[in-house]
């Protein structure tokens, strides 16, 4: 059976990003674990769904949609939700922007964290309806923001893709961390080092 694939970069950055690269590294890495792996590509700083309006809202309860724009809008978020559904492993190239993620990529998961689809509430509260899949994480930070450093507290990048992750049911996550790459070439080039040597030993 083959295994699908889905690809997120959101790095401004484009051939500079270095969550890009490790996002690529690590796809590159997981076709050699799984050699017939089907990948599906997005790249959300080119084009991502538009963030959530009163006219989005409107649409989700059944109003009859007139704006072309808006009618494009709603497919492209429909596409998104379902590579995520159609997906059996999850790469993201997610930069820290601000403490936090890049909007486009926000934008992305306010389509697909959908109730119904992709998480429930029952009698047991919330339930992930994702489950089985396995995610890798590019994360990328000029600073530094790992537990244990001074700036800890100021990660909603990490912690908060984690745990919308979790959330949607996703709990096998693995995060290559690359830091402190806006402090200094040689502090670039190590946590570079040091993100593809622990790509390199990535397992299945």
């Amino acid at each position: 059976m083959t295994m699908k694939l889905l690809h997120l970069d959101a790095s401004i950055l484009g051939e500079h990003s270095v969550s890009r690269q490790l996002s690529a590294q690590i796809v590159a890495r997981l076709r050699v674990l799984h050699p017939a792996l089907e990948v599906v590509y997005r790249d959300l700083a080119a084009v991502a769904p538009a963030h959530l309006s009163p006219q989005h809202l409107a649409a989700f309860n059944g109003a009859e949609v007139g704006d072309p724009a808006l009618q494009a809008d709603l497919a492209l978020g429909q596409a998104c939700l379902d590579e995520l559904l159609q997906a059996d492993l999850l790469v993201i190239g997610a930069p820290m922007y601000n403490f936090s993620l890049p909007s486009s990529l926000k934008a992305w998961i306010d389509r697909v964290a959908v109730a119904g689809t992709t998480f429930a509430y029952g009698e047991a509260g919330p339930e992930g309806l994702l489950k089985g899949r396995r995610a890798y994480i590019a994360s990328v930070r000029g600073g530094q923001y790992a537990e244990g450093t001074p700036e800890a507290a100021l990660d909603h990048q990490e912690r908060y893709l984690q745990d919308l992750l979790g959330f949607l049911g996703i709990v096998d996550v693995t995060v290559v961390r690359a830091e402190g790459v806006a402090m200094g070439e040689s502090e670039k080039a190590q946590a570079l080092a040091d993100a593809s040597a622990r790509i390199a030993f990535l397992r299945v």
